[in-house]
């Protein structure tokens, strides 16, 4: 299997880059709280269906989430509760972050 002979740091690399774009996050998101069709991820996300589509296929084709059609829409879940963690975790070391940075501005010059 080519991807097995990849190292791992390269893997994750890859990983990482696919979490990288602001409306794959939000997706993964909103899908960390429940199942959602596309229709009402394009409320809440506000964009176009086909831009939408194409972030909701990278998603799919890492394996971080799945799809199901019913009829004419399409549900999506995400494949696994790590997802979610790994979202909330990256939340809380950007919330850190930014309170050390506050922190840091609010210290006399």
């Amino acid at each position: 299997m080519p991807g097995l002979q990849r190292p791992l740091y390269q893997m994750k690399a890859d990983f990482f880059k696919t979490l990288g774009h602001p409306v794959r996050v939000r997706a993964l998101e909103l899908l960390s709280q429940r199942e959602y069709g596309v229709a009402e991820m394009l409320d809440e996300i506000g964009i176009e269906a086909a831009n939408l589509s194409q972030q909701l296929s990278i998603l799919r084709r890492a394996g971080l989430v799945t799809a199901r059609r019913e009829g004419l829409s399409v549900t999506y879940a995400i494949t696994s509760p790590e997802v979610a963690e790994l979202l909330a975790v990256a939340r809380a070391i950007l919330i850190g972050v930014v309170a050390d940075q506050v922190e840091a501005l609010e210290q006399p010059a």
